[in-house]
């Protein structure tokens, strides 16, 4: 069967017999042209686990309403218009509430970035800010020993309503929920201390309870008092097809339940070879990005086995952190162990890579020097056919094998014998 993997502007293909193929992953299919303000009205109507946003505020009160930044895909302004009238219902003035745009470790937006992400009516009516790590309050610290600093404006209001998406995240299990006031509005070095964690084995996407960085989050917001959570579920078009609200963590997995019944995708078993790409152009410009779909694959891969990466990668590793990891010429127990006495943003996606190269050996096809690439934990290829012949010849002509061609939208769940 020819197989077709996209890369950059272009696609590399490979022939792999049926008879080695156990399956081709595919993003599931979530709803088109959803009626998305009835989504919204009926979750908010219908909270999980709390009363009505009306039943829990009270005139007088200030509220903080938090919700993404501009690199998340959290449609702000499609939710906002609904919470705000629920709060306006409830007798809550323009005045008391406040929008703050969670940043965690990202940078501060532009106030024509603000407008964009609230819509012009509620960003003319309603005071919108960026967190801000340099103004903060400890709030506690975790059993994990995470220090909780949080943006000082969100603590001084009564209430606290967190907004956000909720998809599949390659260490904290889902994103949503928690997430938004922690690590959303903290500071470096809380987060930090929460995402070392990230090296567990329990640290995977669509892994909550036993996941230690979902604990340390959900532990650090009960620290904080979240009132109300709104989380929704995108389609591929980024519009809304579900969404839960109430309580911060029964709200949250009924959303991340939704997300996994459309999304996961069943294999019977691990194979010895995964073929995996992000599906080109422009979520494969550099092995920053392509990460994540390395990651999906080490779900399909058995221990000892081979992932064949393809991305082109024509941006290199795409931030300068990362690449001195990758390129510190450490094995990978010793980076896992480094980064989490020592954790530092960027150097977490190479420990990411590094935990998937002690399960499988990492072939990579793209456009990036090899002479660089031979230098990290991947081992270079400049096509896919040659990279699979190796494959095949290492473990024989009944190797099993898992096509992963959106590699990033696909996460390989293995079902139960």
């Amino acid at each position: 069967m020819k197989l077709q993997f996209g890369i950059g502007n272009g696609y590399e293909e490979v022939d792999v017999d049926e008879r080695n193929l156990i399956s081709v992953l595919q993003p599931g299919s979530l709803p088109s042209h959803p009626d998305e303000q009835k989504i919204l009205l009926k979750a908010l109507s219908h909270p999980i686990g709390t009363d009505r946003i009306q039943d829990i505020v009270h005139p007088g009160e200030k509220i903080a309403i938090i919700t993404s930044d501009i690199s998340r895909p959290c449609p702000s302004w499609k939710i906002l218009s609904a919470v705000v009238k629920e709060l306006t219902d409830a007798g809550i003035r323009d005045q008391d509430m406040t929008i703050t745009f969670a940043l965690g470790s990202h940078r501060k937006m532009t106030a024509q970035e603000l407008e964009h992400l609230v819509g012009a009516d509620v960003y003319h009516r309603i005071a919108c800010r960026n967190s801000d790590p340099d103004d903060t309050v400890t709030v506690g610290t975790t059993s994990r020993g995470t220090k909780v600093e949080i943006d000082r404006t969100v603590m001084a209001a009564d209430r606290r309503i967190c907004l956000g998406n909720v998809e599949y995240h390659y260490f904290a299990g889902f994103s949503g929920g928690a997430k938004a006031i922690f690590p959303g509005c903290s500071t470096p070095a809380s987060i930090a201390m929460n995402h070392r964690w990230m090296i567990d084995q329990d640290s995977y996407a669509g892994s909550l309870d036993d996941n230690p960085v979902r604990q340390d989050i959900e532990e650090a917001a009960s620290l904080t008092g979240v009132d109300f959570i709104v989380n929704v579920v995108l389609n591929p078009d980024k519009e809304i097809v579900y969404a839960a609200c109430g309580d911060v963590q029964k709200a949250h997995r009924d959303a991340c339940r939704y997300l996994a019944d459309s999304y996961a995708c069943r294999i019977p078993h691990e194979a010895d070879i995964v073929i995996v790409s992000q599906g080109g152009y422009p979520k494969d410009l550099n092995l920053y990005q392509l990460q994540k779909a390395l990651d999906n694959a080490r779900h399909a891969i058995r221990q000892g086995g081979t992932i064949i990466l393809v991305g082109s990668a024509a941006e290199g590793f795409g931030n300068a952190l990362f690449e001195k990891w990758m390129l510190s010429g450490k094995a990978p127990k010793q980076m896992l162990s480094d980064l989490h006495r020592n954790f530092v943003l960027g150097g977490h996606k190479a420990a990411a890579i590094a935990r998937v190269r002690e399960k499988a050996d990492i072939y990579f096809v793209s456009q990036m020097d090899p002479s660089v690439v031979e230098k990290t934990m991947l081992k270079p290829y400049a096509s896919l056919d040659k990279a699979y012949a190796d494959a095949l010849a290492r473990y024989g002509d009944a190797a099993s094998v898992i096509a992963m061609p959106y590699g990033g939208s696909t996460l390989p769940v293995t079902d139960p014998e």
